[in-house]
This record gives structure tokens, sequence and C-alpha cells, in this order.
């Protein structure tokens, strides 16, 4: 009689330990499907609206799309992707597209890794009613940033590192990274405070923002909004010295105001998991 009920007591251990195992490798799948969702999406478009106050009166509302973070390479975005994203950029008619860094990936567990000139490419096609501007972000110096800057000038993009453009009534200002110390905020300032009071500060990192002296939209990219993040918000990673304060979404503070944007593609890990793609369309607008 012992002896069966010992036996019985195994196959029961034995049972629940498979039942335990089917669930772990359903959650497992569950999870997988969910990061290939998320890292797979066509971009979400997140819109906004901002009042300058030394925008022009008597100018037109000008649109700005930003996208960041394209870190072109197999499997998640390749070219290809990369041309369909275009397209849907350009359905959107900006006057303005701006890129925020980090156009090439260089990740050890890609699938395939491209060319600058075959990450480059498809930018092509964007078709803003003025301009492409671009800055260098981390990835971008890692590999080759004189190389990168080549190819975006070859394809009309306007590169900017601690440099300013006027177009319109709008003055743009590129920031080199900050992430690998390139940049200098100081003489990128200056540089627009020479072209006129509406101010936009294109950057890679959002980390330079606290460091601004006075009132202006800072756009930027570099956190992919973690990338891999908790359900319930938020993640363990941004790749920001202040955390979560200004990795993801609109911040305003002290009159100034912050868009970091999640960006396009990923780093280091190959998905992304609760976090998705986007890109943002934001109004500039008169007070």
């Amino acid at each position: 009689m012992p002896g069966t009920m010992g036996s019985g007591a195994t196959r029961g251990r034995k049972r629940f330990g498979k039942r335990l195992a089917a669930v772990a490798a359903l959650l497992l799948a569950a999870l997988a499907a969910k990061a290939w969702h998320d890292t797979m999406a066509d971009p979400g478009v997140r819109r906004a609206t901002v009042v300058l106050s030394a925008y022009p009166a008597d100018a037109p509302p000008l649109k700005i799309a930003l996208i960041s973070d394209l870190h072109v390479s197999g499997p998640d975005l390749p070219p290809s992707r990369l041309a369909r994203i275009v397209g849907q950029v350009n359905a959107l008619h900006p006057d303005l597209v701006l890129i925020a860094g980090d156009f090439v990936s260089d990740k050890q567990l890609a699938t395939r890794h491209y060319s600058t000139a075959e990450a480059v490419a498809p930018l092509a096609r964007l078709s803003p009613a003025m301009a492409t501007v671009v800055v260098p972000g981390n990835h971008d110096h890692w590999r080759d940033v004189g190389d990168i800057r080549r190819e975006l000038a070859r394809i009309g993009a306007v590169v900017l590192a601690n440099g300013a453009r006027r177009f319109g009534p709008l003055v743009v200002g590129g920031l080199d990274d900050d992430y690998t110390g390139h940049a200098d905020l100081p003489a990128t300032l200056a540089a627009m405070d020479r072209l006129g009071r509406a101010q936009v500060l294109l950057s890679h990192s959002p980390d330079p923002f606290p460091d601004v002296p006075r009132p202006l939209l800072m756009l930027a990219g570099h956190t992919h909004c973690g990338q891999v993040g908790y359900p319930w918000g938020g993640s363990p990673a941004t790749m920001s010295r202040y955390g979560d304060r200004y990795a993801c979404g609109m911040v305003r503070e002290h009159g100034k105001m912050l868009v970091t944007t999640a960006g396009l593609g990923t780093s280091v890990l190959p998905f992304r998991l609760f976090t998705m793609p986007e890109l943002w369309l934001i109004e500039i607008r008169a007070k």
C-alpha cells in the first residue's frame, strides 16, 4: 500500500511538472509574439501643436516630422522597411523632416548589417516642402561619422553638428552627439541666435535639455523610450543619465519644451517589448 501511494504521488508530480512546462512554453511563445508585433508594427504617429512666442504672427503654421534611431539592420529594419516608412512620412506632407541620428547599426545580434550607403539610400525619397535636417548619433560616431555625413549630404540632407540653418521663419539648430561627448551647446545656441529668434533645437540625446538656458523647443531620440519596457510603463534602461525623466514623450520645464521620440529601430537587442516604433508630427504656430 505505501508503495502504491508513493508511485501515485510521483506520477502526480510529473503531471504537474508537464503542465507547468506547457504553461511556461505558452507564456514564452506569447511574449515572443508580442515582442515581434511591437518591433515590426508600423510607426505610430504622435501629434503635437507647439506655440513659439517668437514665431512671426503673419507666418503660416509649419509642420515638422520627427524621426530617429533608424539603426538600419536585419531582421527588424532593413532598407526595404525604411523605404515604406519614408512613404508614411511623405503622406503627412511635412514642411521639414528632422532626423535625430543613429542611422546605422553594428549590433552583434543583427542578422544582417548594411553599409552606410545602403542604410541612408531610402531617405533620398523623403519629400518635405523645405528640407531634411539631420544630426549624428552615437552609433554614427562609433562606425564612421565622416562617411555618414558624406552619404547624407549626397542625398541632399542638411547635416548639422553644432550649427544652425534657417528655413522660412524657423531656425533649426543641430547638436552633435552628447552621448559620445561631441555636443557643443553654447556654440550651437550662438549659431541659432545669429539667424533668428523662433528656434527649434535638434539633438540625438535628450540629456542636454536641462542645460538649455532659455525657452525653446528641443527634439530628441536616443532612448527608444526604453525599447524593452514594463507592461505598466517605464523601462529598466533608458541610456539617459536622468533615467525616465526625459526618456519618452513630451516634457515641459521652465518655459522650455522637449519631445523625445521612441524612434524606429532597435539597439543591442533586435526587438522591442511594450514600446512601439513611432514618429512625431509637430505643428509650429505663432502665439
